[in-house]
């Protein structure tokens, strides 16, 4: 996952990964059976993750539901750093990867958790916005503890939001 949050998936070659990981390509290649089959191992917690927030977010409504998506979205991207990177990287060439087919689904309950299900514009856009800016923090190296970046991403949120942070 470094080599592919580094370089970006198209930029990473099997013999990189082979090299890291200290065996043949051959080896590796007995081991997954392309470098999709290892993108899609590496992703897998990532959007197990994703899954469980989604079936955790299935009932919740009003100021308790929309703080419990954008906490539970935060929590999963800083987990996930290096995997919101290559995602974000690397966008184009996989957007139609396998190991993501449920991603925009389970991403469209999620924002529309954080408005309360609410269809008007504002809330629409406050939601991709939510989702774009805590992603791309995550997937930067931005110097600020984690427990810091965590606070300030939920407050921030919450704020584009229109919900008053607690």
């Amino acid at each position: 996952m470094d080599l592919f949050a580094t370089r970006g998936y198209k930029g990473t070659s099997l013999h990189d990964i082979a090299q890291v990981v200290g065996c043949s390509k051959a080896s590796l290649l007995y081991h997954f059976v392309s470098k999709d089959a290892i993108l899609t191992e590496l992703l897998t917690p990532a959007g197990e993750g994703l899954a469980a927030l989604d079936a955790q977010l299935s009932n919740p409504e009003g100021e308790q539901g929309v703080e419990a998506a954008v906490t539970g979205f935060v929590d999963l991207a800083m987990r996930f750093r290096r995997e919101v990177k290559v995602l974000f990287q690397d966008i184009p060439e996989l957007t139609g990867h396998p190991a993501l087919g449920a991603v925009p689904a389970v991403i469209a309950r999620l924002m529309a958790a954080m408005v309360d299900g609410s269809t008007e514009s504002r809330g629409l856009v406050t939601a991709y916005m939510v989702i774009g800016a805590v992603s791309i923090t995550c997937a930067s190296d931005v110097p600020v503890p984690d427990e810091d970046m965590r606070a300030e991403l939920i407050s921030g949120a919450l704020r584009t939001l229109g919900r008053e942070p607690r």
